[in-house]
């Protein structure tokens, strides 16, 4: 285990807390959860960048650290829709991504990272989530709800993205066929 992968791994501590803060939640209590939430999600640039600045991208972290963001963005999400500030369709959407891109990336013979898609799926499920935690005034609900709905829609888009084919891949199997012709 290396140092990035021990902060991506300590990103899961932070999750019952959530929970228990979520479950019956003064305003005190959402304060505490939203530092948590961003604490834990600052350290996934964290460990990202220690694991290119040491070089210590490994197979492990690939598959680790997004399994450990699903869990993050997954953990008060459930908790938001027992509040009531959410639908739990919006919800399953994003469980139904995570999970399809989850069991297509088992399928890979090699463990890719995230693309540009991807981390801005992960940007916009934390400021939404951020949103939705915070004990806002009214008149942020509104704005809260939208950044929700475009976390789901960039979820759906880069999930999309993720499983077509890419055109690097098409280019070679037609410059393949092209020179045995």
């Amino acid at each position: 285990m290396t140092l990035p992968n021990w902060i991506t791994f300590s990103r899961l501590l932070g999750i019952p807390f959530l929970l228990y803060g979520l479950h019956n939640p003064t305003p005190e209590a959402r304060w505490i959860c939203l530092t948590i939430f961003l604490v834990a999600s600052l350290t996934d640039w964290l460990d990202g960048y220690l694991a290119r600045k040491l070089n210590q991208i490994s197979d492990l972290g690939k598959f680790l650290d997004p399994l450990v963001d699903k869990l993050l963005v997954l953990a008060p999400l459930l908790a938001l829709i027992e509040l009531g500030q959410i639908p739990a369709w919006g919800v399953f959407l994003i469980l139904a991504r995570e999970l399809a891109i989850a069991g297509w990336r088992v399928s890979q013979p090699k463990i890719t990272g995230a693309n540009i898609w991807g981390k801005l799926k992960t940007v916009s499920q934390i400021v939404a989530i951020a949103l939705l935690i915070a004990p806002l005034p009214q008149v942020w609900q509104l704005p809260s709800i939208i950044a929700f709905w475009v976390s789901v829609l960039l979820t759906l888009i880069s999930g999309l993205i993720y499983l077509l084919p890419q055109k690097d891949s098409i280019n070679t199997s037609d410059n393949s066929l092209g020179a045995k012709e």
